[in-house]
């Protein structure tokens, strides 16, 4: 039976995944297992900056900002994420980002398809 209550620290637990917590991608007898949605907790020191754009995006994302500043590039507008709980959402859209200071982020993408690979290494 899957053990359906578990416990930890998001930046312990996300950090042999690049930072993701919750989706398809964990077993399925695991509690973070979910096909509905992904959730990521991203830290990202100030210049980091995602080596290339998300395309052919299918999700709905939502990135909310805890601290720092943090820019979220779409097609044709950047968004600033300044003040802690900023937060844009996006539906199939690709996009990239560049931490302008050091930053922790929450992501929220959903539905979780296996036909979308997290990265294994680090962009």
């Amino acid at each position: 039976m899957a053990e359906t209550i578990y416990t930890g620290n998001a930046a312990v637990d996300a950090g042999d995944r690049r930072g993701w917590l919750i989706g398809h991608f964990l077993p399925g007898e695991d509690a973070r297992h979910s096909d509905d949605v992904e959730i990521k907790w991203a830290v990202h020191p100030q210049g980091e900056r995602r080596s290339e754009w998300v395309a052919d995006e299918q999700r709905t994302a939502v990135l909310i900002l805890i601290s720092g500043r943090f820019r979220v590039e779409l097609p044709g507008r950047d968004v600033l994420l300044a003040d802690q709980g900023d937060y844009v959402v996006f539906h199939g859209i690709s996009h990239s980002w560049e931490a302008e200071q050091d930053s922790v982020v929450l992501a929220v993408r959903w539905p979780s398809l296996p036909s979308y690979q997290y990265p294994t290494t680090s962009p």
